[in-house]
């Protein structure tokens, strides 16, 4: 942020210097293309930064977590709910 800052104060003294220095001269196109490339050039040095915080990579597959076993609880395990859907077509669409 400093970087881009400090950049983007040049460019303003650039373009300054481009209207208030006379007589004008080849020193003139110098400081108005300073003025015209430097937000470029700034906003590619603002993001050429290398990234603090590494993470590492995530599986692709979920994890799931098993489920907790209460000892007191039977040991055979309770039915599981089935949900079934049947579509059937409107009249007239097959």
């Amino acid at each position: 942020m400093r970087r881009y800052a400090f950049t983007m104060l040049i460019r303003v003294v650039c373009f300054a210097l481009t209207v208030l220095v006379t007589p004008y001269g080849w020193y003139t196109w110098v400081f108005a293309c300073a003025a015209a490339f430097l937000p470029y050039i700034a906003v590619v040095f603002a993001n050429a930064v290398s990234p603090t915080a590494k993470t590492a990579p995530e599986s692709p597959t979920q994890q799931l977590s098993a489920p907790s076993v209460d000892p007191d609880a039977s040991a055979e395990p309770a039915d599981p709910t089935i949900i079934t859907i049947q579509e059937h077509p409107k009249d007239g669409e097959q």
